[in-house]
Parts: structure tokens; C-alpha cells; sequence
């Protein structure tokens, strides 16, 4: 079962959307130099449809974009509450932040409008950073994925 820890309305993750960041508990990538260590216990309220429904009680009208932020633990889940918000709230996108490589193939990744991929390496920076490992992918209208990432990076001032 996922479970969630916190929320935070957040304009950076996802470009072009303001969006609804839900924070899930238990991660099982543990990237060291990890920003939000607190978020690898298993701890929190259960992220099921009635939660998702609360939460937008709240925020639906101040967002455009719901964001998973983790769950690989059961990345299934994830794309499962995913196929949820579009049914329910079909004018909101959905994102997903996970810290994975890559998406397992049989998780259904239409479901989402939006999958950043890629574990933290310090090193290498956040997406901000042209030297990033990570990569925010975009779904297009024909159901492919485009690599958008370099709208991330900090323009040379």
C-alpha cells in the first residue's frame, strides 16, 4: 500500500503546470545525498482514490497537475492512482517523479502525462544541472515520450 507524508503546491517540477506534489512514503532507492531522506521510512497516511479525492478537495481548483513525487516501492500503484486522476479529474495532468532508471515495462506509462526518471547522483545535480543524469520525459499526443529536460536547465547568466 502507498502512503504519503506530505503535500506542497510546487511550480518547478513540472513545466508549465502548477501542481499538486505528493510526497510517498518508503523508497527503496536510498540515492545518497537524497534531499528528502525522511521520505525512505514507511510511514504516513494511505494514498488510495478517497485520499486522492480529499486532497483535491483542498487544492483541484489551485492546480493543474497532480505529481507523484516516488512510490517506487509499487510503481504499479502509482499508475494505477495515476489512471484514477484522469478518469476523476480528466482537465488535470499527472506526473510522476520517480528515482528508478527506468519505468518497469509493464507498468502502463500512458497513464501519465509526465515521468521524470533517473536516481539522484550528486555529482551529477539536480535537473537544473546541464550534467544531470536525470530526465523528465513528456507524453505527446501519440502516445510517445519526449525528452524535455533541457527546459530544466539554468540558462549562463
Amino acid at each position: 500500500m502507498l502512503k504519503y507524508l506530505n503535500t506542497d503546491i510546487v511550480f518547478q517540477e513540472v513545466p508549465d503546470e502548477t501542481s499538486l506534489a505528493i510526497n510517498i512514503t518508503g523508497c527503496p532507492c536510498r540515492c545518497p545525498g537524497c534531499h528528502s531522506p525522511y521520505l525512505w521510512a514507511d510511514t504516513g497516511w494511505p494514498l488510495d482514490a478517497e485520499a486522492i479525492d480529499g486532497l483535491m478537495g483542498i487544492h483541484g481548483d489551485g492546480v493543474t497537475c497532480i505529481c507523484f513525487m516516488g512510490g517506487d516501492a509499487a510503481p504499479h500503484e502509482v499508475a494505477d492512482l495515476a489512471a484514477y486522476v484522469h478518469r476523476r479529474y480528466p482537465h488535470h495532468k499527472v506526473a510522476w517523479y520517480s528515482g528508478r532508471q527506468y519505468i518497469p515495462h509493464n507498468v502502463d506509462k500512458q497513464q501519465f502525462d509526465y515521468i521524470k526518471v533517473g536516481p539522484y547522483i550528486a555529482h551529477l545535480g539536480p535537473l537544473q544541472s546541464s550534467h544531470c543524469n536525470q530526465h523528465m520525459l513528456k507524453r505527446q499526443p501519440d502516445g510517445n515520450f519526449i525528452d524535455i529536460t533541457a527546459r530544466f536547465h539554468r540558462k549562463a547568466t
